[in-house]
C-alpha cells in the first residue's frame, strides 16, 4: 500500500471513537485511542459472568446497558500505566458507585471463563465487584479481566488469520458510517442513536453503506482491512438508555440488510448486517505512536465487488 498523495481526498473522517471496557456495558466516547494487539486498548478487557463462568451479555441481561463505565482520562494516552490510585469506576441505577483498582494484582478465577466458543483462564476482580453485580442483576455474578499473560483468543482464521481479541464477540474493530445510520433512520418511525450498534469507529463524509465494500484502507497512517460485515444480534433492539427491547429496528433491518437481500444467491441464515468488522495490520508490529484520533482521515485503497458476510 503506497503513500497517499497530498492531493488525494479522503473517503471519510473519524467523527467518534468508542471503547467498551466491560463487555455489554455502556461505552465511553473518547477523542483518541491507542491501538493494541487486540483492538483499542481497554476495549472488552472485562466481562461479567455467571456462577459457571459463562459471559453475560445484553442478549439475556439488558440491564447491563445501564451500567456506566469510567476510566481515568489519561488511560487513553499511549504508554499510560495504572497505579494503585487508578480506578475503573462503575455506576448503575439504584447502586452505589463502585471503584475497581486497576493497579492491583488479581488471582485467577475458579473455573475460568467462556465467551461463545472460546474458554480459558481469567483474572477475578474480587468479592466487592462480585457482590455489586450480583445485587444489580439479582443473580450470582463475578467481574473477570482477560488474562493477557497466559491466554490468547484468536479471530476466525477464515477471515483474519493471525489476529487476536479479548472479550469482543468476533473481531478487534467495528466501523460504521454516519451515512448508514442516517439512511436507516429515514426508514424508522423512531430514529435510533449510534449506541444501538456499539461501533468502535464512527466515520462521516461517505455514502451510506459504502463501508460494506471497503477492503484495504488507511486510517491516519495505519493500515486496516475490512474482513466481514457485522451480523447483528438482539442488542441493537435494546434501548441503551432504558434497557427496554423494541421490535421496529429488527423488522426494518430485515427488509433491506438481511442476507436474503444482500446475497440472494447464497445460503440464507436469517441474519441481518450493519457495520464493517476491521483488523489493523500495523497492530501486529512493534513500535510506538499507534493512536487513532477523532478527525483522522480514512483513505480506501481497494473495494470488494460484494460485501463479505
Amino acid at each position: 500500500m503506497g503513500r497517499v498523495s497530498s492531493i488525494e481526498e479522503p473517503t471519510a473522517k473519524i467523527s467518534s471513537i468508542f471503547i467498551y471496557p466491560i463487555k455489554s456495558c455502556r461505552g465511553i466516547s473518547v477523542s483518541q485511542a491507542p491501538i493494541s494487539l487486540t483492538g483499542f486498548r481497554w476495549d472488552r478487557q472485562w466481562v461479567v459472568v455467571n456462577s459457571k463462568g459463562k459471559a453475560y451479555t445484553q442478549r439475556v441481561e439488558p440491564k447491563l446497558a445501564l451500567v456506566e463505565v469510567e476510566l481515568p482520562k489519561d488511560a487513553f494516552t499511549e504508554g499510560w500505566e495504572p497505579t494503585r490510585t487508578s480506578y475503573l469506576v462503575l455506576r448503575a441505577p439504584g447502586m452505589d458507585e463502585l471503584k475497581v483498582c486497576l493497579g492491583k494484582q488479581c488471582g485467577k478465577a475458579d473455573g475460568g471463563v467462556s465467551v461463545w466458543e472460546w474458554s480459558g483462564s481469567a483474572l477475578d476482580e474480587g468479592e466487592e465487584p462480585s457482590k455489586w453485580f450480583s445485587t444489580y442483576l439479582a443473580k450470582p455474578s463475578r467481574l473477570l479481566r482477560f488474562n493477557a499473560v497466559s491466554e490468547t483468543r484468536a479471530v476466525d482464521p477464515k477471515y483474519a488469520p493471525g489476529f487476536k481479541i479479548m472479550f469482543s464477540d468476533h473481531y478487534p474493530f467495528l466501523l460504521i458510517s454516519q451515512g448508514s445510520l442516517d439512511a436507516l433512520n429515514k426508514l424508522l418511525k423512531h430514529p435510533v442513536p449510534i449506541n444501538r450498534f456499539r461501533p468502535n469507529i464512527l466515520v462521516d463524509g461517505c455514502e451510506p453503506f459504502s463501508e460494506d465494500l471497503w477492503k484495504d484502507l488507511r486510517i491516519s497512517k495505519f493500515r486496516f482491512q475490512g474482513v466481514k460485515l457485522c451480523s447483528r444480534s438482539k442488542i441493537p433492539t435494546i434501548n441503551q438508555e432504558t434497557g427496554i427491547v423494541g421490535s421496529e429496528l429488527s423488522e426494518t433491518l430485515k427488509e433491506f440488510r438481511s442476507d436474503k437481500v444482500l446475497h440472494p444467491n447464497k445460503k440464507q441464515e436469517g441474519k441481518v448486517y450493519f457495520g464493517q468488522n476491521l483488523v489493523c495490520q500495523d497492530s501486529l508490529s512493534e513500535g510506538k505512536g499507534k493512536t487513532i484520533r477523532v478527525g483522522d482521515s480514512v483513505y480506501v485503497f481497494s473495494r470488494a465487488s460484494s460485501p463479505a458476510v
